[in-house]
């Protein structure tokens, strides 16, 4: 391993921790805002490696940098009373003595007045903000970065210029880049295009992108076509037949479909874009990861299989910090030029952040998630108890505990996993 490649995995692995940072930052400051008290913010998991104090909250990193939290006191909120002076009874069994030893933990913390200052007395609202800062930090972290790489780098964009021109037409399920006798000629050697050329329109229809290009020409299969070009300062007509060929779906790269085939490569520069692009590619983005998470399950078997039975590593597989971070000095040691791997890299840091924030979001705990569908409940519940003329209650979330444990251990199985497959059989960028 080259010290690039080194060093783009120390970066890449630090820019992770910062983000974990600024992460439980945006929790912080609501809860700070809110008068709730947090005793620590951290960095990690297990034995404190470095720690300070700022007035009432100790700041600190620990060793395992799986992950932060932020500990606010009263995260759960005492047993129900049945009446105002006694205790609802409560049923014994396993769960239920992992729910009051949990609350015993949280009431140990509270001291003399912080009465007002615990987080299950705060307005639904408020614990809604605070459990959603999280998450909103990395979404604006993202969109900063992939803002960074789109509007101020650029990025790589086919234009309607001719890059280059086949002599012949190779059938996508042929892996060779050399012509045989019997491949047929490509429409465009046989029309007369030659690199440089500027396509301008296409049967009558103005060409503004190489997507508007392709559009066109895989809707014209078998048709003869006029297109106009600019060469050399000149406006040329040219009339290629264009034939009908398999080449992949653009909604499903792995199905072939039918479509026109001119046979032109394309001039790749690097387009910057404004704040509308940013946004529109900011939901593509934000799609893709919705649907990354929904398939989650599946793509870990992918992972086991992978990591015990040497099935090849797919590169939309999941990825931990270890293999996030070897991908990071990947791209770092890659042979392109150097403002091309730096957008790489941050597009790579981006990504991972908004992969950060949506998992959070998913509703259950221990996320930032689990909490917030409670506070949203408790809202809505109290909201319909309002008008009724009914007592207002705080939702009691420790219920919802045991399903917390199973859904943290079920975390750190899946992160254990994902650390052992990053190292004994890693997702690949380059061959």
């Amino acid at each position: 391993m080259s010290w690039v490649a080194l060093l783009g995995i120390v970066i890449f692995f630090l820019g992770i921790l910062v983000s974990v940072a600024l992460h439980e930052v945006g929790h912080l400051v609501p809860a700070k805002l809110f008068n709730v008290r947090v005793t620590q913010w951290m960095v990690g998991f297990g034995p404190t490696i470095v720690s300070w104090r700022r007035g009432e909250t100790e700041y600190g990193i620990k060793w395992l940098p799986f992950g932060g939290y932020n500990r606010m006191i009263g995260m759960l909120p005492p047993r129900p009373m049945e009446d105002e002076h006694h205790l609802r009874p409560t049923s014994t069994g396993l769960f239920q003595g992992m729910i009051e030893s949990a609350r015993g933990a949280v009431s140990e913390e509270i001291g003399p007045g912080d009465a007002d200052r615990v987080f299950y007395r705060k307005p639904w609202w408020q614990k809604l903000i605070i459990m959603l800062g999280g998450p909103a930090m990395n979404f604006v972290l993202a969109m900063i970065l992939f803002g960074i790489v789109l509007m101020g780098f650029g990025v790589a964009t086919p234009q309607p210029v001719v890059n280059a021109v086949p002599d012949c037409v190779i059938p996508i399920t042929e892996q060779r880049s050399t012509c045989l006798e019997s491949d047929p000629p490509s429409p465009a050697a046989a029309a007369g295009f030659t690199p440089g050329d500027r396509i301008v329109s296409f049967n009558g229809e103005p060409v503004d992108s190489w997507d508007e290009l392709t559009g066109l020409i895989r809707g014209a299969g078998g048709e003869t076509v006029t297109v106009v070009i600019e060469r050399d300062g000149e406006t040329v007509t040219l009339t290629p037949h264009l034939i009908a060929t398999q080449r992949q779906s653009t909604e499903d790269p792995d199905e072939l479909v039918t479509v026109g085939y001119l046979g032109i490569e394309p001039v790749i520069e690097n387009e910057r874009h404004g704040l509308g692009v940013l946004m529109s590619s900011m939901w593509d983005f934000v799609k893709r990861t919705f649907d990354g998470l929904i398939h989650l399950p599946e793509r870990m078997v992918d992972v086991w299989n992978a990591a015990f039975a040497g099935e090849e590593r797919d590169l939309n597989s999941p990825v931990g910090i270890v293999g996030a971070s070897r991908i990071g000095g990947e791209i770092a040691d890659a042979p392109a030029p150097v403002s091309d791997r730096i957008a790489q890299f941050i597009m790579l840091l981006g990504s991972f952040n908004l992969a950060i924030g949506m998992f959070n979001l998913i509703p259950l705990l221990p996320l930032d998630g689990g909490h917030a569908a409670g506070a949203i409940w408790e809202g809505i519940r109290n909201g319909i108890a309002r008008l009724l003329g009914r007592p207002q209650r705080y939702v009691d979330v420790a219920k919802a505990l045991p399903l917390a444990y199973g859904v943290m251990v079920l975390m750190i199985l899946m992160g254990g996993l994902l650390v052992y497959a990053d190292l004994t059989n890693p997702v690949r960028l380059f061959d």
